[in-house]
């Protein structure tokens, strides 16, 4: 599958995300990489796999205006590609969004005590039962869903049982739900992902999430992202090479219906 941004997706990301913000940390953790700006917002963004070592702009970010980091939308550099989510989803974060859109739906807190970073799949279960159900991006624990509903994964590195990504040009337009890993947007996916699974009901999901209002027009139906309730736990969790503890310590998942 093309990695290539779609101009149109990050145009938009762009624009939506102007700020005269700068930044005040960035912090590239294993599993995930934060953007802090200067008026204590923060974002987050899936860690690419196996980035380059050698980064010349190291020890440089501190200080840099959003829009700066927002240039690097087009970035070929995989840190470069995730620094720059993770500064759009500073700027769109939660709290923002429902500030900004009126007549939103309103947004459900997400649970799942057992594991957090679930809640998504937690909160449709019962309404993926008989359903053809696909997942891009392999999610830890799923076999607690066993018996509630099946599902195949597509994953860009695929483990037992996962299909890989070439897959989903035939697994996608036949499913009738599609979750989409929201690091899609960060590793230039998205676009033919979610044009692939336009015939399905579309939940784009996870930390990497930018809150815009404007995903329908890409064809998404959920938005299940994240709020940021405690960034000084975040930043710790995250320096200490934390994966999915995040959700339990520092985040909470939200999701929206996408109204066109």
């Amino acid at each position: 599958m093309a990695g290539a941004p779609a101009p149109e997706l990050y145009s938009l990301l762009q624009q939506r995300a102007a700020s005269d913000a700068r930044v005040a940390r960035v912090l590239f953790g294993l599993s995930w990489t934060v953007v802090e700006l200067d008026n204590g917002a923060c974002g987050l963004c899936f860690s690419p796999t196996g980035a380059p070592r050698d980064i010349p702009w190291a020890g440089e970010l501190a200080g840099r205006p959003v829009s700066a980091m927002l240039d690097w939308l087009r970035s070929d550099h995989p840190c470069e590609m995730a620094a720059a989510v993770a500064s759009v989803n500073a700027v769109l974060n939660f709290e923002s969004f429902s500030e900004r859109v009126s007549g939103a739906s309103t947004p459900t807190r997400l649970l799942c005590d057992a594991a957090p970073h679930l809640a998504v799949f937690e909160h449709f279960a019962d309404q993926l039962a008989g359903a053809r159900v696909a997942i891009v991006g392999r999610y830890p624990g799923m076999q607690r869903f066993a018996g509630r509903f099946d599902y195949q994964c597509i994953e860009r590195r695929p483990g037992p049982g996962d299909l890989p990504e070439d897959a989903a040009a035939s697994v996608l337009p036949a499913s009738d739900w599609v979750f989409v890993t929201a690091s899609s947007i960060a590793n230039g996916t998205a676009p033919q992902l979610l044009e692939l699974a336009r015939a399905a009901r579309v939940v784009l999901m996870g930390p990497s999430l930018a809150w815009m209002p404007d995903w329908a027009r890409f064809g998404v139906d959920y938005l299940a992202g994240v709020q940021v309730r405690d960034a000084s736990a975040l930043r710790q969790i995250v320096a200490e090479a934390g994966g999915t503890r995040i959700f339990r310590d520092a985040l909470a998942y939200q999701l929206v219906r996408v109204t066109g």
